[in-house]
């Protein structure tokens, strides 16, 4: 009960990041290229000249705030939407007030939080309002508008990217809470600043998290004979016993950072491709999937250059399958490093693509009756087989005998590079190329 005793009775139920949420530009931290001093949205609000638009930006970062601001800076009624628990019929009983407003010269401001989250019909019922100015619209999202909002929306809205917070400013606002009133004011707090600086860092650019975290480090901390409170390296590295990394598995994120491993390993730049493939690891990301994509990376981007590469790949999926996390983090490292330094060609790639695009952009031309089998007298006597000849009776153990419809013969798809062992490769197929048309 003596951890109750920090915060009044009012208090004990409203989360610290609440407590603390700013209500002025001036207390606003972070987003300066949008609200900073002369910037394009900040000079928007100062001239109470806003319009509808989108935020986009990672969780923790103000986009609620910044739009509770605005409605308080531009006079207007501001009213918060949620998708989760408003139907149509929701949507349009609000915007009948909002237009009702609008005749008696009262502008409101509407906030849809995860806008994204918003089916096609609903935002479809956004757009009268919108284009009427019955209401500003600010939607907030976490997801990237061009996939997730209707283009009839999304081109009347404003687009603005909000960033994830830098460290300073974590530390600044962790340090704000520490001495406002509305946070440990009233309470003697006592931390080092490399407690500041290991919250700020482990919030990964997340202003909730921040606080959040603070406030789970406060409310555990030791209370000393004078009420102080005294938190030490035991009690932080308790908060902190997982890093919360933004990822989340059907979102924008997680194709970024499948993307950034991908194209590290094709750079041969095995620290990179680690760090990314253990970014995935922490945030969730079952192995198995990450295994998957390097069995794919084996032959797309390595090939004949290095056959073994393969091998790695599934061996390393089925390690992960065997063992599961946390154990079968190596395996995958373990195949993250030898993909990223093998020799690198994506000849099969594109003989696969080229291939794949005749087939789609060509007539399925009828298999040369030459390589066709004949295993009846009927198909014997209409040619079926005749002119075959078997390469192994051959003393090159080939034939320069036709296996592509006429229409492609000359067609080559696989040209190996001179990477690794595909050269070996390449020299073969040339020898073999220039002996048939000779």
């Amino acid at each position: 009960m003596e951890q109750l005793s920090l915060f009044d009775d009012r208090k004990i139920n409203v989360p610290l990041a609440s407590r603390l949420r700013p209500e002025s530009l001036d207390e606003y931290v972070g987003q300066k290229h949008l609200v900073g001093k002369g910037k394009i949205l900040r000079q928007l609000i100062d001239r109470d000249e806003i319009s509808s638009m989108i935020f986009w930006g990672p969780p923790g970062v103000g986009k609620t705030t910044l739009a509770r601001i605005i409605a308080k800076h531009t006079k207007s009624d501001f009213l918060e939407f949620s998708a989760v628990t408003s139907g149509i019929k929701e949507i349009k009983d609000v915007m009948n007030q909002a237009e009702e407003n609008r005749k008696m010269g009262m502008r409101t401001l509407l906030f849809a939080d995860e806008i994204h989250r918003f089916n096609k019909a609903q935002q479809d019922a956004f757009l009268p309002y919108v284009e009427r100015g019955s209401i500003i619209l600010v939607g907030a999202t976490t997801e990237n508008p061009s996939f997730e909002i209707n283009s009839a929306l999304l081109s009347r809205c404003k687009v603005f990217v909000l960033k994830a917070l830098e460290e300073e400013d974590l530390k600044e606002l962790l340090v704000h809470a520490l001495k406002s009133p509305k946070g440990f004011g009233n309470t003697k707090v006592i931390m080092e600043e490399k407690h500041l600086d290991a919250i700020a860092r482990f919030a990964n650019g997340d202003a909730r998290t921040a606080l959040n975290t603070l406030e789970m480090a406060v409310l555990n901390g030791e209370l000393n004979q004078k009420g102080d409170v005294l938190v030490n390296d035991e009690v932080l590295g308790q908060c902190l016993n997982r890093r919360s990394l933004l990822y989340d598995k059907n979102g924008e994120e997680h194709y970024n950072l499948i993307s950034a491993l991908h194209k590290s390993m094709r750079n041969s730049d095995p620290d990179a491709a680690v760090y990314w493939m253990m970014r995935m690891l922490d945030g969730g990301e079952e192995p198995l999937y990450i295994a998957r994509r390097l069995i794919r990376f084996a032959s797309e981007d390595i090939g004949m250059a290095d056959s073994n590469a393969l091998n790695v790949a599934v061996a390393a999926y089925q390690a992960c399958h065997f063992l599961g996390m946390p154990e079968c983090d190596v395996h995958l490292t373990h195949a993250v490093v030898y993909l990223s330094m093998a020799p690198k060609s994506n000849a099969l790639y594109v003989a696969c693509e080229e291939c794949k695009k005749d087939i789609h952009d060509k007539p399925a031309e009828p298999v040369p009756l030459q390589i066709c089998n004949a295993p009846t007298g009927l198909m014997k006597e209409l040619d079926y087989g005749k002119g075959y000849i078997y390469a192994h009776d051959t003393q090159e153990k080939i034939t320069k005998m036709q296996c592509l419809p006429d229409s492609l013969k000359d067609r080559q798809y696989y040209n190996p590079s001179g990477e690794g062992a595909e050269k070996e490769v390449k020299d073969r197929l040339h020898a073999i190329r220039e002996w048939r048309n000779a």
